[in-house]
């Protein structure tokens, strides 16, 4: 059983900051992609980051400049560096990863609980 768990979500002003941490546990074998997505009230999720076990990484062209993912393969770990936030940020954010348990070939996908993050004065 994998679980990716996800925190450091909250209220923060308008320009202001928040770290999201995902820690995923369980039977791991190694993990490839994490990714962040959010979903705000009405809208589809969509994707925000990802990042890949050798680092490289990508974004959706709103957050480029402003937020910066990056993973701590030791700790299974990825996380979500948000600066300069605005109100249209504010979205239920989730983590999700592309997991090998022990005993298999193949990568399953999964998802954490998500966090709320509101950007509001």
């Amino acid at each position: 059983q994998v679980q990716l768990v996800e925190s450091g979500g909250g209220l923060v002003q308008p320009g202001g900051s928040l770290r999201l941490s995902c820690a995923a546990s369980g039977s791991i074998s190694s993990i490839a992609n994490m990714r962040w997505y959010r979903q705000a009230p009405g809208k589809q999720r969509g994707l925000v980051a990802g990042i890949t076990s050798g680092g490289n990484t990508n974004y959706v062209d709103s957050v480029k400049g402003r937020f910066t993912i990056s993973r701590d393969n030791a700790k299974n770990t990825v996380y979500l560096q948000m600066n300069s936030l605005k109100p249209g940020d504010t979205a239920v954010y989730y983590c999700n990863a592309d997991v090998r348990v022990p005993g298999t070939v193949r990568y399953g996908n999964y998802w954490g609980q998500g966090t709320q993050v509101t950007v509001s004065s």
